[in-house]
């Protein structure tokens, strides 16, 4: 009967162990993408403000703000969110320089 106790014992630790190191990972993840969408998300509102202040077309800023709205749509990750803050900043200082 001792060897179940020890036998559960261990369990309990390696399931401690286990969420005393993923809990902080998870955490930091989870903190690390929501900064990171948020980032984006406020690219493509200012890229959208300069594409309605801009005057003319601008062909280059317009595929790539409905490459950004189009991978935004699909909500993926880390990485993807770096894309569409990316994607947006570009087409928003295209939109920028073709206002001047």
């Amino acid at each position: 009967m001792t060897w179940l106790i020890w036998l559960v014992a261990a369990a309990v630790l390696l399931a401690a162990g286990f969420g005393v190191a993923f809990l902080p990972w998870w955490r930091a993840h989870d903190l690390r993408k929501r900064t990171t969408w948020s980032r984006a998300r406020a690219a493509v509102d200012s890229a959208s403000v300069s594409r309605d202040a801009c005057r003319g077309a601008v062909p280059e800023a317009e595929r790539l703000f409905a490459r950004a709205e189009s991978i935004a749509g699909e909500r993926g990750g880390v990485k993807a969110a770096g894309m569409v803050a990316d994607l947006a900043e570009r087409a928003d200082r295209l939109w920028r320089e073709a206002r001047r």
